[in-house]
């Protein structure tokens, strides 16, 4: 093992132990001051903003000395109003009820009660890409959730992560009554704190994986070696199809509302055009992409058909338009050629749109609706972890506290 590699070991094997410390006290807390820490976090992004946005212009400045392409300098980037909208989120996270940790499944004969239990799972890593705001929204899903974590960013949000942990989200947990240590960042930078963090199966049993498809997978596939399960957010990518029975004017507004964020995951990426619009309306949507700053790809394409701009540096500002026949095909093109993870329709031929739902088996589907609704808070005024596009059982779609629990089964007398 290199230096590096065993002091970025090291660094994840702490902060994993401090974190576990921190979990058996946590069952007891009530649940209003699991509230009023998120509230406090909140607050915090106010009064420390000013070292929050400072750290975050330096992160800014050597990311594009490093060259960073503008959709990740997007995504690394901080300003009042986005500190105003997180601190929105979580006070909406406050607000919300928890369901019930125990539900009467059925009696059993002899007298006997089944009852299901929801458990915290304990210590929760996860890894994501160099987007400060993630450190916020999940580390206020682990306090929702009762768990602890261990938090690990790309390297060019470091500089803001370590203020917000430590000027944020720390003295707000412990003015709530909580113990400031439930909640760890990893501040060695480079890839092998991330592989540290997927290597630990007796400290950090689960793992939340985001980022780029190919690093995300890499992760994925080396969690299973150490056998630390994962929920990851791979791939993105969204499509969109514009039908014959279109609503044309309603396309173009959904298509620019959809590319209002060029860094995110489900912003357009691939879109599908009729046949019989291709001719009279492809020229007005090339029209529109210009006038957004975005380059379209058009047919012959000399990359694959879902290929994601949002992960291409340079080149975010582009989307993809192709033909597609039907909605039966425009769902067929996206199930194969994308990664899955959100498509829409724009019709007004309710049957039409009942065969592009029907057909399309991806995680988020749309008619006459942005794609960018795909998400935590969007849909469910939750903040989220991640978007997981895994076509197995279990939580699909945006991850929220409500889903980093464990399932107990408890038998006991009537």
């Amino acid at each position: 093992m290199t230096t590096d590699g065993a002091d970025a070991l090291k660094a994840v094997e702490e902060a994993a132990r401090a974190a576990r410390g921190t979990v058996a006290d946590l069952a007891g807390v009530p649940a209003e001051r699991l509230d009023q820490a998120l509230r406090g976090i909140a607050d915090s992004l106010g009064h420390r903003s000013g070292p929050v946005l400072a750290a975050n212009e330096a992160d800014m400045v050597a990311a594009r000395e490093a060259g960073l392409g503008g959709g990740l300098l997007d995504r690394l980037r901080l300003d009042e109003a986005r500190l105003e909208a997180i601190a929105g989120q979580l006070r909406a996270l406050a607000d919300v009820p928890y369901e019930s940790a125990e539900r009467l499944v059925r009696e059993l004969p002899g007298g006997l009660v089944l009852t299901e239990r929801r458990r915290p799972v304990g210590v929760i890593g996860a890894n994501f890409e160099a987007r400060p705001n993630v450190v916020v929204d999940i580390a206020s899903q682990f306090v929702k959730s009762r768990n602890a974590g261990v938090l690990r960013t790309g390297s060019a949000a470091i500089r803001s992560a370590i203020t917000l942990a430590d000027e944020v989200i720390a003295p707000a947990l412990a003015g709530a009554g909580l113990d400031p240590g439930m909640i760890q960042l990893v501040r060695v930078p480079g890839q092998s704190s991330a592989r540290a963090l997927v290597s630990q199966p007796g400290l950090i049993p689960l793992v939340i994986l985001r980022g780029s498809g190919d690093s995300t997978r890499s992760l994925a596939a080396e969690a299973a070696r150490h056998g630390v399960r994962t929920m990851a957010h791979a791939d993105g990518g969204a499509v969109l199809y514009v039908d014959a029975a279109a609503d044309l004017a309603l396309a173009e507004r959904l298509i620019e509302a959809s590319l209002d964020r060029l860094g995110v995951c489900n912003r357009l990426n691939l879109l599908l055009v009729h046949p019989s619009l291709w001719d009279a309306f492809v020229p007005h949507l090339t029209a529109l992409l210009d006038r957004l700053g975005i380059a379209a790809s058009l047919p012959p394409h000399a990359h694959p058909l879902g290929h994601e701009w949002a992960l291409d540096s340079g080149s975010e500002a582009t989307v993809t338009i192709a033909p597609a026949d039907g909605p039966r095909a425009a769902a067929v093109l996206a199930n194969e050629e994308t990664s899955g993870l959100a498509a829409a329709i724009v019709t007004q031929d309710r049957a039409a749109a009942a065969d592009f739902l029907g057909a399309y088996a991806g995680t988020g589907a749309f008619w006459n609706a942005t794609t960018r609704l795909l998400d935590g808070f969007k849909l469910f005024s939750v903040p989220e972890t991640g978007i997981n596009i895994d076509a197995v059982p279990g939580p699909r779609g945006p991850v929220t506290f409500r889903d980093l629990y464990l399932r107990q089964f408890v038998v006991t007398p009537g």
